[in-house]
């Protein structure tokens, strides 16, 4: 029940004697049909979600003391997530309550909660992918995975969370004639987090970008997606290769998601979207690709830059470093930039490298009438635990 003051002296009535029997099995119930924000009047309440679609319960600071606690629970068939607003709310299970889910959230101060989940998450299962189910066990805790590098079914034989990790395609090198050297293509995106399947999901495997003559700003891979409807549409786009100028005395760059102008605007860049190619400083150099973890390498005289750096996918399917999503090396007419780690570099001639299959990569950059260079295709990874 919510707490109450009273006064000395003060003659309690028929309601209020009859709210200080509520206990743990008679609390006060608030049922909500949408996304939620607590107040303070919810201290020592029962919530109860029932909301049609996925929703929240946003936690935010000076609303609660040292002590407080109140009961959420989660009775739709959508999945309702506790979400730190202001504050600060941890836990050893998950904050994403499934139907029947829910747990007790204990504040520690006024800015701090530990949610206490009623029952361990229920994880699901599931087929699909290029084989069976790989076990692998990371930070000490067991999981299976399956690897989707073509579109296929995500058939789920068991209702639950499972957790994903998809890479879209990279974007292609691109060039303006003949004379120019080609920047370098920009990594796909990668998108991760866990969600509730209780149905089959298409998995959706973007295609890398193709070299491309410059017409307008991209060269773009194409998006690696999760279902095609909500709430579990869920995709990683393709990324992009960008121009610094469309005058003659410039080349090109590569360019991460969201950049503008190469190297000279960071645009939305971030480990989530990618980041933005390099400079380019004449036609005879051309900036590196934009990379999931680093910008691409500015260029020089007539060396291409160096591509961006990746991301490695070990954190989330075990195993040794496996790195994906780079930004493929410029071109240069004389030298091509260096690869990042696992990715391709770029080459001064017709023929640069594509980015590799299920990489993620963008392609490298070359010099002159380009034929290759083409991004690599997406992948997808999906895991529950065991």
């Amino acid at each position: 029940m919510a707490i109450q003051d009273f006064t000395a002296g003060q003659v309690l009535t028929a309601a209020q004697m009859d709210s200080l029997q509520a206990n743990d099995y008679n609390w006060t119930v608030s049922t909500k049909t949408a996304s939620y924000v607590l107040v303070a009047a919810d201290k020592g309440t029962r919530i109860v979600m029932n909301v049609s679609g996925a929703s929240t319960v946003t936690v935010n600071t000076s609303l609660f003391s040292a002590g407080d606690t109140l009961f959420i629970q989660n009775i739709s068939s959508s999945t309702c997530t506790i979400t730190a607003g202001t504050a600060t709310v941890t836990t050893a299970g998950s904050l994403a309550l499934a139907q029947w889910g829910g747990g007790t959230l204990y504040f520690t101060s006024a800015s701090a909660a530990i949610f206490f989940s009623g029952g361990a998450p229920t994880w699901g299962r599931a087929t699909g992918g290029i084989g069976s189910p790989t076990a692998v066990t990371i930070s000490g805790v067991n999981y299976e995975y399956l690897t989707f590098n073509s579109t296929g079914t995500l058939t789920v034989t068991r209702s639950g969370f499972f957790d994903y990790l998809a890479i879209g395609g990279g974007g292609g090198s691109s060039w303006l004639s003949s004379v120019y050297a080609t920047g370098g293509g920009g990594a796909g995106q990668i998108v991760s987090g866990s969600v509730y399947l209780d149905a089959n999901q298409t998995i959706t495997i973007g295609a890398g970008g193709s070299i491309f003559v410059y017409t307008a700003f991209f060269a773009q891979g194409s998006n690696t997606l999760i279902g095609a409807s909500s709430p579990y549409s869920i995709g990683a786009l393709g990324n992009c290769t960008t121009v610094t100028d469309t005058a003659a005395s410039k080349g090109f760059v590569g360019g991460g998601i969201g950049s503008t102008n190469g190297g000279t605007s960071a645009g939305n860049e971030s480990a989530l979207l990618g980041y933005r190619g390099g400079n380019s400083t004449a036609t005879t150099n051309a900036g590196g690709g934009g990379g999931n973890t680093a910008r691409g390498g500015n260029s020089s005289g007539t060396t291409g830059g160096t591509g961006g750096a990746g991301y490695d996918v070990s954190a989330f399917i075990g195993g040794s470093a496996l790195l994906k999503a780079q930004g493929g090396g410029g071109g240069g007419s004389t030298a091509g930039g260096t690869a990042a780690t696992g990715g391709v570099a770029g080459t001064a001639t017709t023929t640069p490298p594509n980015g590799g299959a299920n990489t993620g990569q963008g392609g490298a950059g070359g010099y002159g009438v380009i034929t290759t260079g083409n991004g690599g295709s997406g992948i997808c990874y999906i895991r529950w635990r065991v």
